[in-house]
This record gives structure tokens, sequence and C-alpha cells, in this order.
């Protein structure tokens, strides 16, 4: 086997175990404990907003013209209205395909 495809693998596994070990750790270190500390149940609150983060920035950057004013409109609508994030989506997405048909 070629040595750069045996390194890919390396890493991949390496990947993989890292992972696991960081999940499982986790999941050990939180069960051990009688009382989650303020400063520890604070920073996971602010995990779902970070990963949200790192999937909608991207995108908003780099989408296209389209994609940002769809995730404008989408957070202007989720905003005024009380809506359920699927709908939030679906609205956005038919945002990007009418300014995509319409325009481009």
């Amino acid at each position: 086997m070629d040595p750069q495809h045996l390194n890919l693998i390396y890493l991949i596994i390496a990947a993989a175990v890292a992972t696991f070990l960081t999940r499982v750790g986790g999941y050990i270190l939180i069960t051990q404990m009688k009382e989650i500390p303020p400063r520890l149940e604070a920073a996971l609150n602010a995990v779902p907003a970070a990963v949200l983060t790192t999937l909608v920035a991207p995108a908003f950057v780099y989408g296209g013209l389209d994609v940002t004013i769809a995730m404008f409109v989408a957070f202007a609508i989720a905003l005024g209205l009380n809506l359920s994030t699927l709908r939030m989506l679906v609205i956005g997405w038919v945002v990007v395909m009418v300014i995509r048909h319409l325009v481009m």
C-alpha cells in the first residue's frame, strides 16, 4: 500500500479515537459529578449557539448574495413570529429559490 494512503488511514483512525475518547470522557466526567458547577453549566448552555454559528457563518459569508438575503429574511421572520426551526428553514429555502429563479 502507498505510504501516503497509509498515513491517511492512520489519520482517520486517530481522529476517530480522539472523537470517541472526547465524547466518552465528557460523559464520564459529567456523570461522576454530584452537582454541575454554574460555570460549566453556562458553558454547556452556550454549545448549541456555538454549533449553530459554525454551521451558519460560512454560508452567510461565502454562500452568495441570495443565501445572505435568505438568511436575513428568515431571521427577521423568526424574530417577528414565533416559528419553529423547520418553518424558518423552509422560508429561507423558498427565498433562495425565488431569488435564484428571478435574478440568476
